[in-house]
């Protein structure tokens, strides 16, 4: 599957960032700690899930985090499985003494 180009919103007041695939909606919450970010919930549809798109949104997020320069905490099972799937690539994004 190639990837598709998402514009990520970030949700200040509802703490998500949201974006929009095939007109629905999808949200990864989020909590703000001490230059640290934790990656709580990921909220999508089943189609969308099976189609694979979870992984965009989560390398867009990560990108929008690394801009950011913090540190990013994923707290949620399909953020946490993506990260120890890409371990190498994202590891610097993780605070020191974090390990997925």
């Amino acid at each position: 599957m190639s990837a598709v180009e998402l514009e990520i919103i970030d949700n200040e007041f509802l703490r998500q960032f949201e974006t929009t695939i095939d007109g629905q909606k999808a949200k990864i919450e989020y909590a703000l700690q001490e230059r640290k970010i934790f990656l709580t919930k990921l909220i999508m549809s089943e189609e969308h899930l099976e189609k694979g798109y979870e992984q965009d949104f989560i390398v867009a997020v990560f990108n929008v985090i690394e801009e950011r320069n913090i540190r990013l905490v994923p707290t949620s099972p399909i953020i946490a499985k993506f990260m120890r799937k890409n371990r190498r690539k994202y590891k610097d994004l993780l605070p020191v003494g974090i390990n997925i």
